[in-house]
């Protein structure tokens, strides 16, 4: 049973879904796989790529040390390791991130985190896939 988009609140079209957020990730990893690291990267990072760049949707990669790979929305992370970046609230996300991608394979993180779309802090929630020895991912705001 779908929803149409009227039954939707107006503001639900202009932000991703947790589907689009878990498709658009399995889309990178793919990517990854069939076309290397630096191909796939590049892609992650050009803001023109409507594949990887869909409303307040991006990819970002991480090792499992902590340090960014790419970032689709901060290119200034990128070679940094951000294993104790905490949120607003003090939680230690890519930590987080990468305790689910080593323990479970995949899965969601929840966090607070400035929208690019509306520049404010907002609750979101990541879901990461591990790909390799890197974790693949993209966030949805609620």
């Amino acid at each position: 049973m779908g929803f149409s988009l009227l039954s939707m609140p107006a503001w639900a079209a202009d932000k991703g879904s947790a589907d689009e957020a878990v498709a658009m990730v399995k889309k990178a990893a793919a990517m990854i796989k069939a076309e290397g690291k630096e191909k796939a990267f590049a892609a992650f990072a050009d803001a023109g790529n409507k594949d990887f760049h869909d409303r307040d949707l991006y990819v970002f990669v991480y090792d499992l040390n902590g340090v960014n790979l790419a970032h689709g929305n901060n290119p200034k992370m990128v070679g940094k390791n951000l294993l104790e970046l905490k949120d607003q609230e003090g939680k230690p996300l890519i930590r987080q991130m990468v305790d689910v991608a080593k323990t479970k394979g995949k899965g969601w993180v929840d966090y607070k985190w400035p929208n690019p779309v509306t520049k404010a802090i907002e609750a979101k929630s990541s879901y990461v896939e591990k790909v390799d020895d890197m974790l693949v991912g993209s966030g949805i705001y609620k």
